[in-house]
């Protein structure tokens, strides 16, 4: 069960870090040119601020297990990020864009909340 919460969380926080990141410290106009149109439709700061959360979720989802510091908090973190990414599906499909990796990642985020908890219980 701890293999795979932690290959799982590792995997979901690589992506999170790096999307998130991409989000803090990416210019607008160059994250609208990647793709991210939804940039375009909020405030600059928003959308830092989702990248800071996306950064802080994905380190919440692997240092709390993998240090034993207050692990409950790595399904509270999964249970964090899939609430976010509820939010981009509702985003996307309002836009007309592609929802399938953003519900991707919202089920990858709720597996592994239910794999923290778990872990954390037993």
């Amino acid at each position: 069960m701890f293999i795979a919460l932690i290959i799982l969380n590792a995997l979901l926080a690589l992506a999170f870090i790096g999307s998130g990141g991409m989000k803090t410290v990416t210019p607008i106009p160059r994250l609208s040119e990647r793709g991210m149109t939804f940039v375009d439709r909020f405030p600059t700061a928003f959308t830092r601020f989702i990248g800071i959360v996306e950064v802080l979720g994905g380190l919440g989802l692997i240092l709390p297990v993998v240090t034993g510091i207050a692990p409950i908090l790595t399904p509270i973190a999964a249970v964090g990020l899939a609430i976010i990414m509820i939010g981009a599906i509702v985003i996307h499909a309002r836009h007309s864009e592609p929802v399938i990796p953003v519900v991707v990642l919202t089920l990858l985020s709720l597996a592994s909340a239910v794999l923290g908890f778990i872990y954390v219980a037993g």
